[in-house]
């Protein structure tokens, strides 16, 4: 797949550091409890479930829309910390002098779904998004930043890793579907997706 600015990396966590993402998800889940987003004006509700880590967190609602926050919507308390393990790789691949500042914790059931959209509610677009696939595979399309581009389908299994920057920052992608039982990772069949972003502008 030949877009600048998306770097795929398949298989990039090995199955240990699969299974200990997966046991810092459950204590962030614990202490910022999973919620289904809803979608601006309407209050439809999303398929997936999510929660956030990090100084700030990607909440949506009917009244007051897409936003970045720095408390849990539902409890009020802080978002608990972004784990080493994803700061680590953050510092490794994104090319970029400040940390994340959010990692959105996404959960898929295997009936869940993610329409076509752009990630732009950040502050700082030249930062890029890294996303980290763990548990059943999913298919993922990825189109252009042109709304109704050329869109690409790949299969995301547990481990692999990409990157929305440069001239793919803002292009359009979403989930068709969910892969049941292709994983062992976790308890139950589903998929998480991480996502790490800066939001800020760096000066």
């Amino acid at each position: 797949m030949d877009f600048y600015g998306f770097d795929y990396f398949p298989n990039y966590f090995n199955r240990t550091d699969q299974e200990n993402l997966v046991d810092e998800v459950r204590e962030i889940v614990r202490q910022a409890p999973l919620f289904v987003p809803r979608m601006p004006k309407t209050g439809k509700p999303m398929s997936v479930r999510q929660t956030n880590c990090g100084k700030l967190g990607w909440v949506t609602d009917k009244d007051r829309g897409y936003r970045y926050q720095e408390t849990h919507p539902q409890t009020q308390k802080p978002w608990p910390e972004i784990p080493r393990q994803l700061l680590e790789l953050w510092q490794k691949l994104s090319g970029f002098s400040a940390p994340p500042e959010a990692c959105l914790i996404n959960f898929y059931s295997p009936d869940a779904r993610m329409g076509m959209h752009q990630d732009k509610d950040e502050g700082e677009l030249a930062a890029p998004v890294i996303s980290i696939s763990l548990g059943d595979t999913c298919l993922f399309r990825v189109g252009t930043p042109v709304k109704g581009g050329k869109t690409h389908s790949l299969r995301l299994n547990s481990g692999d890793v990409i990157i929305f920057g440069g001239d793919m920052r803002l292009a359009f992608h979403g989930v068709d579907r969910i892969y049941p039982e292709t994983s062992t990772l976790l308890k139950v069949p589903g998929r998480i997706n991480l996502t790490l972003r800066r939001i800020t502008p760096v000066g």
